[in-house]
């Protein structure tokens, strides 16, 4: 409330000012006297912080956030040839320190483009398979009875009862009979075609041999994994009735593994397939896995305006798991000979972006600028500045502050003339 009465004052003091100067004519050009001077002579006197600029008491003190002292605001002002006029604002050396203000100088060089973000592993679909029945039938023997168990490939599975294989491995049998009797018909091509009909049926190549072999039949056919992996969906139990639309197994290779991670809008040209990538997981600290981007995805999130970026990485020992959360970083070529600053250097106000010039001896300029990329806490410079400028790096907004209030001092002194 203080700082509201602060202003408020401040603005009826400056309109009061302008009117007794506009009505006191210019028959006595000794005592005349503009807006500015008027202003400076008799305005009171603010205290700021300058860590906390909105703070402003009219006497000296303390701030009551950082407990600095308060330091003395003072109008200065430079009036520059310009249609817009722009205030420059001069600083004593002393209040320059206990302002705490930092300098640096504009750069040209490369600007690393590295995308930090975050993620979570997941399973690479390309080694994911399902498991389903050929045919209808009972499961009379289930060898795998948890998920997330490890199998090899090759391994049985489970052993299962079906009526229409049975029937299969009969006419099988009789085909063989009849090549052994001699029959006259094309034996070759019939003992084939039931033989193709049992694979069809998901009966494994050995067992169509042991069947040849022993000339009998079997009753439980076994069905074994077609891969090595981990057991991520069991949908089966002893005793069950399954048909050919039963998923009984889902079984992934871990192995390799993808890890999904968002983008920004502004970094969507910097990713492209086959850039190396790197991740980290707090599960694991000091361990780094490297590997590369697998795929960008061809669409926008609608709500967090985000991309959605696929990463590859192999995982030979098993560490990751599925669903772990991953701190990724995916490097881009760097962007060649640029102009550059600090981030923090800069100042948005939503209608411009500007920097404060530090001139010398303790004078201080604001000067808009355009920019580019932003990368690493450096922005990209495309306009308004030339190389080795020598910019504020700290304590620039009260600094723009005072320079927007001078400005405005200098705007009424030129409808004053």
């Amino acid at each position: 409330m203080s700082k509201k009465n602060d202003r408020m004052r401040t603005s009826i003091f400056i309109l009061f000012s302008i009117f007794l100067l506009s009505s006191c004519g210019k028959s006595d050009s000794s005592n005349q006297q503009t807006a500015l001077e008027h202003t400076q002579k008799h305005f009171d006197a603010n205290y700021i912080c300058p860590m906390h600029p909105q703070i402003v008491r009219d006497e000296p003190g303390s701030c009551p956030i950082c407990g600095m002292n308060l330091v003395k605001k003072e109008i200065q002002a430079k009036e520059m040839e310009m249609k817009k006029p722009n205030a420059m604002v001069i600083i004593r050396p002393e209040i320059i320190q206990k302002m705490g203000i930092r300098t640096t100088t504009v750069k040209q060089a490369d600007m690393r483009r590295q995308i930090k973000t975050v993620g979570y592993v997941a399973y690479n679909e390309e080694k994911l398979v399902h498991v389903h029945p050929r045919s209808s039938g009972w499961v009379e023997k289930l060898y795998v009875r948890r998920e997330d168990d490890l199998i090899k490939r090759g391994q049985t599975l489970l052993k299962m009862y079906s009526p229409e294989v049975l029937e299969a491995q009969q006419d099988f049998l009789v085909a063989l009979r009849a090549k052994n009797n001699g029959t006259r018909f094309n034996r070759q091509q019939y003992q084939d075609a039931i033989e193709n009909r049992l694979r069809l049926l998901g009966v494994p190549n050995s067992t169509i041999k042991k069947i040849e072999q022993t000339n009998k039949s079997i009753n439980n056919v076994p069905i074994f994994a077609p891969q090595s992996g981990t057991v991520i969906h069991l949908n089966i139990r002893e005793g069950m009735y399954v048909t050919p639309s039963l998923e009984m197994f889902s079984i992934v290779d871990l192995r390799t593994i993808w890890v999904m991670v968002e983008v920004f809008e502004h970094q969507l040209d910097w990713v492209k397939r086959r850039l190396k990538a790197e991740i980290k997981v707090p599960a694991l600290p000091g361990r780094v896995w490297k590997g590369k981007v697998d795929y960008v995805y061809p669409e926008l999130e609608p709500k967090t305006r985000t991309l959605k970026v696929r990463l590859r990485f192999n995982n030979p020992k098993g560490l990751l798991k599925l669903n772990m959360f991953a701190q990724a970083v995916i490097y881009a070529p760097p962007k060649k000979n640029v102009l550059k600053i600090p981030q923090q250097a800069l100042i948005v106000t939503g209608e411009r972006e500007s920097v404060i010039m530090a001139m010398g001896e303790g004078r201080f300029m604001p000067k808009d600028v355009k920019t580019g990329m932003r990368s690493q806490g450096e922005i990209e410079i495309l306009s308004g500045l030339k190389k080795d400028d020598k910019i504020v790096l700290s304590g620039q907004f009260l600094i723009d502050s005072e320079a927007n209030l001078q400005a405005s001092f200098l705007r009424f002194r030129q409808m004053e003339h």
